[in-house]
Formats: C-alpha cells, sequence, structure tokens
C-alpha cells in the first residue's frame, strides 16, 4: 500500500496565508496541515509517499525533509499548477497508481487518524470516504443506496437543500485497489482529460464510474469522525477549534465564538439559553412561504416596529423601544446610566461590562446557591445608596428569582429613593404560575405597571424566550418617555431586520403555542432538575429559568466536566470564574426531553467511569 497526496493548489482563498507558501503548509494549530498527513500516513507501514506538488513546491519539498518522515517520499512536479486543475496532478501520478493499492487524498485536510485506520482495516477494495451532508459542506454530492453503491451525483449548483438528509460528501479521501487503478481508473482518467482538458476534477471520473454501474466503487461512511476541508480563513478557525490540542483548549475556542453553533453540526448546546419548543411548526412555515421576500425588501423601521411590539407587549407605542437584541437595548441605556449603579454579583456581564468599574456597587448574595430576595437588596443598598439599580429576574446564571409582590415592593422601595431600576425579565416567562394566574401574571412589561414609576425600565430578551436568537429581537419599556425616544433617536433606521419585523408581525396569532411551549419548558426543568439531582458529584440549585446551576463536588472540576463532555459533542457552561468563592460550578439549559435524557446518560456514565479511577484535570 502506498499514498498519493496531491498538493500543487496555490490556495488563493487564504490570501496572505499562501502568498509564498503553499497552501498545506499553512497551520492548524501550530502544526501545517501537510505534517499532519504525513505523521499519520508515516505510522501505517506504506511501501511509499507520494506528493505532487506545484506552487512553491522547492519550498514544500525542502520544508517535508525537515520533518524526518520514515517512509519514503517521492515528488512529482506539476509545472502548469496555475492552468490546470486536480485531474492533471493526478495524472502524473498514474504510473504510481498503477503499481499498488492506493490511499489518494488532497492536502488541505485535517483529520482524526482513525478514518486512515478504518479505511485500512475494510476489506472492500476500492473505497470513496463520505460523511453525511452537513451546511459547512461545499462541492458536489452523492446518493447511496443501503449497500453503499454510489447512486447519483448532485453538483453544488444542484443541491436541493431539502433533500440534505439524502445527500453524502466526499471527504477527499480515497482507497484505489491497484487493479481498479490499472483496468479502470487509470484508463478512464486518461480519456476523460484529453476530451475534457486538463482543467477538470478528477472526482469527475470517480463520478463516471460510479455511475456505469462497474460496482468496482463504494462509499466508506464516517461514523462521527472528526475531519474538515480548509479553503479559507473562516475554516481555518473552526478546524482550530475541531482539533485543538486538548480539551481545554477546544473548549475555550468553541465557547469563545459566543455562539454560531450551526457551524459544528454535531454539537449539542447546553449553553445558550434558547426554548426549545417555540416557534412552532405552523410559524416557521409562516416564515419559509416569505423568506424570499424578507430577504430582497427593506424592513419599516423603528416607528413600526415599536408600534409592533407595543401591540405584543400591551403598552403603549411611546412607551417601548426595539432592539436588535436585547445587548444593543443594554448598552444604549447604560451609556444613560449616571452616578453610582447596583447589580447583583454574578449576574449577566453584559450590564456590567457597559458601565464604568468605579460607578459599580456589588451586592454578593451570602446564602449558599447566590439565593437572595428583594429583603436582602432593600438592606445592601440602604447601606450602600447608589442611583441605579440593575436586576435580572430570574437571574442568569443561579437562576434565582423574586416573586412578582416582592418586586412590586422593591419598585416602591425604589420610588422612596428616587432610585432608577432596570429589571431585565429576559427568562421571566419560564418561572412557574400559581394555579390561578396566567403568563401575564409573570411580568411587569406592561402599562399598568409602568405607568406607576417613570424611572422603571423593563428589559426582556425576545430572542431568548421566544426561540429565535437567530433574527435578534429585544424590547425596553419605561413610561420615561424622553428617554425611550431618545434611544429611538439613537439607533440605527433599520437596526431591525426583516425577519425580526415579520417575526414581531405575526407572532400574535401564536400566542397560545407560545404558551404551550412554556409548560413544556417547565414540566423539562423539573424532570431535569431530579435527573440532574441523581448524579452524585452535583448539587443542584432550584431555578425559575430555562436553566440550571449546578455545583460541582467529589473533586470534579467545571474544567474537567466541560472537557469531558465536548469530547462528547455537549457544550456546558463553566461558571467557576464567576462565582468567585472557590467551588466548581456549571450551568446547563432546559433543552427538549430527549436533549436533557442525553445528557443525564452522559454525566452517569462519567460517574460510572470516575468511580474506578481518581477525576483528574490533568489533559
Amino acid at each position: 500500500m502506498q499514498a498519493v497526496i496531491l498538493a500543487a493548489g496555490m490556495g488563493k482563498r487564504l490570501k496572505n496565508l499562501t502568498c509564498g507558501n503553499t497552501k498545506c503548509m499553512v497551520s492548524v494549530n501550530g502544526v501545517t496541515m501537510i505534517e499532519r498527513s504525513l505523521r499519520v500516513l508515516d505510522r501505517k507501514g506504506l511501501s511509499r509517499i507520494v506528493v505532487v506538488e506545484g506552487y512553491e513546491g522547492e519550498k514544500l519539498k525542502e520544508y517535508i525533509g525537515t520533518l524526518h518522515i520514515e517512509t519514503p517520499i517521492l515528488f512529482i512536479h506539476n509545472d502548469v499548477y496555475d492552468k490546470t486543475n486536480n485531474i492533471y496532478s493526478l495524472a502524473l501520478a498514474k504510473d504510481y497508481l498503477c503499481m499498488e493499492d492506493t490511499l489518494l487524498l488532497e492536502s488541505d485536510l485535517v483529520f482524526e487518524e482513525s478514518i486512515i485506520d478504518d479505511l485500512l482495516e475494510d476489506p472492500r477494495s476500492t473505497l470513496a470516504v463520505v460523511d453525511h451532508f452537513e451546511s459547512w459542506m461545499d462541492g458536489t454530492c452523492m446518493e447511496l443506496d443501503q449497500e453503499d453503491r454510489i447512486t447519483d451525483f448532485i453538483p453544488g449548483k444542484l443541491l436541493k437543500f431539502a433533500e440534505k438528509e439524502n445527500y453524502y460528501k466526499t471527504v477527499n479521501i480515497y482507497k484505489f485497489s491497484k487493479h481498479f487503478s490499472e483496468t479502470t481508473y487509470v484508463p478512464f482518467l486518461l480519456a476523460y482529460e484529453k476530451a475534457m482538458g486538463e482543467n477538470e476534477y478528477y472526482e469527475s471520473v470517480i463520478k463516471l464510474i460510479a455511475l456505469l454501474e462497474t460496482r468496482e466503487i463504494r462509499a466508506k461512511r464516517l461514523n462521527g469522525q472528526k475531519w474538515y476541508e480548509i479553503d479559507d480563513i473562516q475554516d481555518l478557525d473552526i478546524a482550530e477549534s475541531i482539533f485543538a490540542d486538548n480539551r481545554q483548549e477546544q473548549y475555550e475556542k468553541i465557547s469563545g465564538r459566543y455562539g454560531g453553533y450551526w457551524r459544528y453540526p454535531k454539537l449539542r448546546d447546553y449553553c445558550y439559553l434558547v426554548n426549545p419548543y417555540f416557534p412552532n411548526a405552523k410559524m416557521l412555515d409562516e416564515m419559509k412561504s416569505n423568506f424570499e421576500t424578507l430577504l430582497t425588501n427593506y424592513p419599516s423601521g423603528m416607528r413600526i416596529n415599536s408600534l409592533l411590539a407595543a401591540n405584543l407587549f400591551d403598552v403603549c407605542q411611546e412607551h417601548i423601544v426595539v432592539g436588535n437584541g436585547a445587548a444593543e437595548l443594554i448598552r444604549m441605556l447604560m451609556e444613560q446610566a449616571e452616578g453610582k449603579i447596583g447589580c447583583v454579583c454574578p449576574t449577566f456581564e453584559e450590564y456590567p461590562n457597559r458601565c464604568d468599574p468605579e460607578k459599580i456597587t456589588a451586592f454578593h448574595p451570602q446564602e449558599e446557591g447566590c439565593r437572595y430576595t428583594a429583603d436582602d437588596l432593600i438592606c445592601f443598598y440602604e447601606k450602600n445608596p447608589v442611583d441605579w439599580l440593575i436586576l435580572i429576574n430570574p437571574d442568569n446564571p443561579s437562576g434565582n428569582y423574586i416573586p412578582y409582590g416582592d418586586l412590586m415592593r422593591l419598585i416602591e422601595w425604589c420610588r422612596t429613593r428616587n432610585m432608577r431600576l432596570v429589571l431585565d425579565e429576559s427568562f421571566a416567562d419560564f418561572a412557574e404560575l400559581s394555579e390561578d394566574a396566567a403568563d401575564s401574571d409573570l411580568t411587569l412589561l406592561k402599562d399598568s405597571v409602568l405607568n406607576q414609576y417613570e424611572k422603571l425600565y423593563v428589559m426582556k430578551s425576545i430572542s431568548k424566550s421566544y426561540g429565535v436568537p437567530g433574527i435578534r429581537l429585544g424590547v425596553l419599556a419605561s413610561s420615561d418617555e424622553a428617554l425611550i425616544a431618545g434611544m429611538k433617536r439613537e439607533a440605527a433606521i433599520w437596526n431591525i431586520n426583516s425577519y425580526g419585523e415579520f417575526f414581531l408581525q405575526i407572532i400574535g396569532k401564536y400566542r397560545k403555542a407560545y404558551s404551550e411551549s412554556l409548560v413544556r419548558i417547565r414540566e423539562n426543568r423539573k424532570k431535569l432538575m431530579a435527573g440532574l439531582g441523581k448524579i452524585s458529584y452535583l448539587k443542584v440549585y432550584p431555578s425559575q429559568a430555562n436553566y440550571v446551576m449546578c455545583q460541582l463536588t467529589e473533586g470534579m472540576t467545571a474544567e474537567y466536566l466541560c472537557g469531558k463532555m465536548l469530547e462528547k459533542n455537549i457544550l456546558l457552561k463553566n461558571l467557576t470564574h464567576k462565582l468567585h468563592d472557590g467551588k466548581e460550578y456549571v450551568r446547563i439549559a432546559v433543552k427538549s426531553v430527549e436533549d436533557n435524557d442525553l445528557l443525564i446518560g452522559e454525566l452517569k456514565k462519567l460517574e460510572s467511569s470516575e468511580q474506578k479511577q481518581p477525576i483528574s484535570s490533568v489533559y
């Protein structure tokens, strides 16, 4: 068995990274792609490795010579690399293909070694490694039958994304038998090149052979192994997070993206806090049916968005402003904050991060699990007066909750002190209801409350509770009309896109579905907390939000737990650095029953394995 690596390309899309440097010499976490591939292949007992080089070929040869690879390496030079595509590069290696069985791969790949191991161990002689199609993949896809025969090839421009579940993408790693290369592939390759020219792709020859039903080539489906093709700097960034050197580095790189986890299709996100049951299928269908219209038309602007939000939340238009997520509104509001600012610590960091640290007077809950009451806040700020008080209720990350009646008492106390109160109720809809209460009883976002106190400002993230973080919606409501009007003037004229506007326009039709989604989350939260409570190394704190804070015990660290879960494609939130009390904490989002059960199952498996060996945070 030998290997052939195609490495003649220029990699123009990597811009300055390939200026005077061949593409495969670009580093992923400090190791070049070509070195990664060669190290893997060097451990497989191959007879030789043939590298087809072109752009900056001499530099590549010199570099490979420094790697001290034990397997013999031969080089073939493509002197027209800038005028040809990879069909020409592979044709240059045709004689070697016919000498023995061959592993064929491209040089711009990062992949798990087990992919090569499984390919070599598979008794089938000629295989194309494929993976289930995901949104990040580019180019031609294929369809397979139950016997791994390739039944169709679909060019990228003809992909029907509604049928993507049926599609597979080549990983650009192949195993060719000597017989297949000698009798089929090389003759077809030469004929195809002669007929179609040298600016074609070797995959087209594979497509032709597969569709002729020679049954010589089969698909080798991956089983969760990681790989990534690097064509541009965005690919490089993602690959560095997937193939980080250790669990902690990987965790930091992925969580540091602050979202965009759809780029990691196998990742289950228990970090970000989104309603999994809303929008319902009917609402999604309505939005999809208007996709093209919304994409190709301007939104209406602030006046209309305020009108829509006012209708949704039963406030007058002059009392509400719509933001590009609550984050935009938090920034604008905190710019108005003069004097001393009170906030709970820990809390949602967007608020204190937007303030001068010297202005902040922080309240640190003394009760275990960051529990506190309205009376605790009143007592503390009686002694430590502030001009603004910021309260997230339920609080993030603790899930601590101050009931409606106590909030009204806190508002009255703030009135007596002429104190401005910012109440963020982004998670309030998830709180438990008494038997005779309605969802509206959970919120202060209504004129019947706002009109009682002009210096009350109620913030709400629609993105979280309504399950639409991708369209970025938040509202701020207050009877302080001068401040609200000022924020409207400050906001960009089209701060909300057409999708956000349309969502606000139609959501009234789905109030019942939204209420039903909240009931399901409350039920799921109870079950999740019960399941987590049975894990020996977790101490679960009560929560009225769509997340649960847990303290880690028995020597378990958050770094270790988050790293181990990430190995299972599960992302948790490490809270240890937020609480500063010497203990270890994580936050876990409440998701669907299926997702919650999967998480509990993985936590139990870890519990069982750690009973057999000591916990270690050393990777």
